[in-house]
């Protein structure tokens, strides 16, 4: 295999590391989904992240049984949907995602939604508890949860999510909730970390990325690797990977930081976790 970026780890609270970037497997990306998961390994990606509501569980353990690399040192996320919240029912979704994905282990399993109106947040997060102390999982977490959902898992559970992936670009820096994850060790990961693709036309970033010789992409990710967040870039094509990777050459100032944050402050998806629902 070709040598590959360098990426530095975060250490969670739970003393397990996730490298610093990520692959996102959301099946909108096209193409094959073992070949793209292939693909990104072969590129240097370490760290996966999938959902049993993708559709894809089955391709992304495939690759990584294929791909010869050490089953320790690929970190395979997946998340558990909100139709399997609950007890009883999340044991339900991590067999079945255990099944799919074809390995021993979940290494970061996730709720995905918080569907506060079902109001069963809480107890699928004791279930997950229990998964982890079972070894069936290394680490827990959730996605898409705000400061009020966590605070309410930390106070029933005293267990403090290890990651909370959310929506999180220069055009929804998600400041507050940063700086609540910071405060009691929650690892950031940012999905639609290009902004859905917006943030590419911006004239403000291209003239950044010119400046470093690195693609508008490679400068948006940097900005998000430097307010601590892990991104979950997606391609499908093997050069955009490897670039979207190749982040840990260059620094950005805080003017450019600045600048990058500034462009707009706007949720792109419309998904806002107090009311959107996705089962």
């Amino acid at each position: 295999m070709a040598a590959v970026p360098a990426v530095p780890t975060h250490t969670l609270n739970d003393g397990n590391a996730i490298p610093a970037v990520g692959f996102g497997c959301y099946t909108g990306t096209g193409g094959d989904p073992a070949t793209l998961v292939a693909s990104a390994l072969a590129s240097g990606y370490r760290l996966l992240d999938t959902a049993l509501r993708y559709d894809n569980e089955d391709a992304v353990g495939a690759a990584v049984r294929a791909s010869g690399l050490d089953r320790d040192d690929v970190v395979v996320t997946t998340k558990l949907p909100g139709r399997l919240q609950g007890r009883g029912a999340a044991r339900e979704a991590l067999e079945t995602s255990l099944g799919n994905l074809g390995l021993d282990r979940i290494d970061l399993y996730l709720i995905h939604w918080p569907l506060p109106r079902l109001d069963l947040y809480v107890d699928t997060w004791r279930e997950l508890i229990a998964f982890r102390d079972e070894g069936l999982v290394r680490s827990i977490g959730v996605c898409n949860f705000t400061e009020a959902h966590l605070s309410r898992l930390i106070e029933a559970t005293v267990v403090v999510p290890a990651v909370n992936q959310v929506e999180l670009h220069p055009y929804w820096p998600q400041d507050a909730l940063r700086a609540f994850h910071a405060e009691h060790g929650i690892v950031t990961e940012g999905w639609s970390p290009l902004g859905r693709g917006a943030l590419l036309c911006s004239a403000e970033v291209t003239a950044i990325a010119e400046t470093h010789g690195v693609s508008t992409a490679q400068a948006v990710l940097r900005w998000q690797v430097q307010v601590g967040s892990v991104p979950l870039p997606k391609s499908s094509d093997p050069q955009r990977q490897r670039a979207n990777l190749d982040l840990f050459g260059f620094a950005l100032t805080d003017e450019e930081m600045a600048t990058i944050a500034g462009v707009d402050h706007e949720r792109l998806s419309g998904q806002d976790p107090d009311e959107y629902e996705e089962f």
